[in-house]
């Protein structure tokens, strides 16, 4: 089986493979100064919280945005699972040409998403990542990762105006029955919620007008079924999406797959 881990600023998207079908998957609290051991336990105890056996794990595949876990990730799949683990970057044959400028600053988590968006939903595609930040990403016609935008996650842009406002609460990131909020927590959600789903929107059409066609416009993430709901660009919501990407990859890479 295969161990996937999708480490993002906040969390960790932990998914466990039998072949092709995804078994379990967890969502983890992301924790910079966390050991080698400790994430090892963590993994293990996931496990065998699910019935499944540490030692039926024969591959391991990280995609991460966050540089000064790798040693320590790294280490957890070699003493716990005695695997070399696969750490996606742009230096991997991924299948899916990358055009941007300087591919070294493509997250890897964008890139895993490139990828299963083409292998699931076909080019060109768009895909819509509501994580910590909200990722736009633009697969071409040809099947190429073009690039795409980058803008404040839904959850930071709550949090902040809660911080910086002081009468300003925080909510319920849901969205209202009524643009028109009649409570401060009714507006806030409005302009939230709904103001990053027209945001959205406009991204999505200004990107189909500068490539000159329409994508399938994917969206994956933990806000992603909330948001696509209010958006009428989105098509398809799959939350699963960057999981499916690291499989995918793992199969290309270390199976020698097309």
């Amino acid at each position: 089986m295969l161990l996937a881990l999708d480490v993002g600023n906040t969390n960790i998207v932990v998914g466990v493979f039998e072949e092709q079908r995804l078994v379990q998957h967890w969502r983890v609290r992301t924790d910079r100064e966390r050991t080698a051991d400790e994430h090892g336990l963590l993994m293990t105890h996931l496990l065998q919280y699910a019935s499944l056996s540490s030692e039926s794990i024969d591959g391991v595949i990280i995609s991460s945005v966050v540089p000064p876990m790798t040693d320590a990730l790294q280490g957890m799949a070699r003493r716990f699972f005695h695997v070399e683990p696969i750490f996606v970057s742009h230096e991997l044959d991924l299948g899916v040409p990358i055009r941007y400028h300087d591919p070294r600053e493509v997250g890897a988590d964008r890139l895993v998403n490139a990828v299963a968006a083409i292998r699931k939903y076909g080019a060109p595609a768009t895909v819509v990542d509501f994580g910590t930040a909200t990722t736009l990403d633009v697969i071409s016609p040809e099947g190429e990762y073009l690039g795409g935008c980058i803008m404040a996650g839904v959850g930071i842009s709550a949090e902040a105006l809660f911080r910086t406002a002081a009468r300003l609460p925080r909510i319920e990131l849901v969205a209202p029955e009524h643009v028109i909020g009649r409570t401060t927590v009714e507006a806030m959600q409005s302009g939230i919620m709904l103001g990053y789903a027209g945001a959205i929107d406009a991204l999505v059409e200004r990107i189909h007008k500068e490539l000159g066609c329409e994508t399938t416009v994917v969206a994956t993430g933990g806000l992603a079924e909330r948001i696509a709901a209010e958006a009428r660009t989105i098509q398809h919501v799959d939350p699963w999406l960057t999981l499916e990407g690291l499989r995918i990859i793992w199969e290309r890479v270390a199976g020698g797959g097309n």
